[in-house]
């Protein structure tokens, strides 16, 4: 066994621009399903026209953006609980969504999740602690301003989408098949969108 003193090497959690497989979980009434946020601006309510609709909530009950530093900013416009947030300069309750973050839409509680290689606020792979006292500290992070400017497109969507293939590198979720009807409920009120098939393939990003 070695005897020389171990020196740890920085690690970093500054990942490519959106990436980490930014999600939310969401349950409620018995329901439970995973939504990955694809769009820059995701709103989440019960209008028809929202990215994200939820039954029994306020027409437009929360806003989630990604901004131009590769965070995801929830603002919650409506009544509802949340584990983090501070009042923005237009009084309303907002929060840079950590891995874990949770917040409620009416029934329904959402809890925010990504990737350790791509959520800037988990140093060194989400341990807690760590950082300058037994690690150096990590890069900057980068300049995200290209990335966030560039239009996002189908095939980025779809290289980013961990659901199109499964295990074995076939197409589809093994999930897919597990679909309920309040499922396709919650997605088919958006307009323009269709929720998951009885096999499981849609357009839609949902898992």
């Amino acid at each position: 066994m070695s005897t020389e003193p171990h020196t740890p090497t920085p690690t970093t959690t500054h990942d490519a621009w959106g990436a980490g497989d930014p999600h939310l979980r969401i349950t409620g009434g018995g329901d439970r399903l995973v939504y990955h946020l694809r769009d820059d601006v995701v709103r989440i309510g019960s209008a028809a026209g929202n990215e994200l609709v939820l039954p029994g909530a306020d027409p437009v009950h929360a806003t989630i953006t990604h901004d131009e530093r590769d965070e995801y900013v929830l603002t919650l416009h409506g009544p509802g609980e949340t584990n983090a947030a501070s009042l923005d300069a237009s009084g309303e309750r907002a929060q840079i969504l950590r891995t874990g973050a949770s917040f409620t839409v009416g029934e329904w509680e959402l809890v925010f999740g990504r990737e350790e290689s791509a959520d800037h606020g988990r140093p060194y792979g989400g341990r807690q602690g760590g950082e300058l006292s037994d690690q150096d500290l990590q890069p900057p992070r980068p300049d995200y301003a290209e990335d966030a400017a560039a239009p996002r497109t189908d095939t980025d969507a779809a290289a980013d989408d961990p659901t199109t293939a499964n295990a074995s590198g076939q197409g589809g979720s093994a999930e897919g098949a597990e679909r309920s009807s309040t499922t396709r409920r919650l997605a088919g009120d958006k307009q323009g969108a269709t929720a998951p098939d009885e096999d499981g393939s849609s357009d839609e990003p949902w898992s």
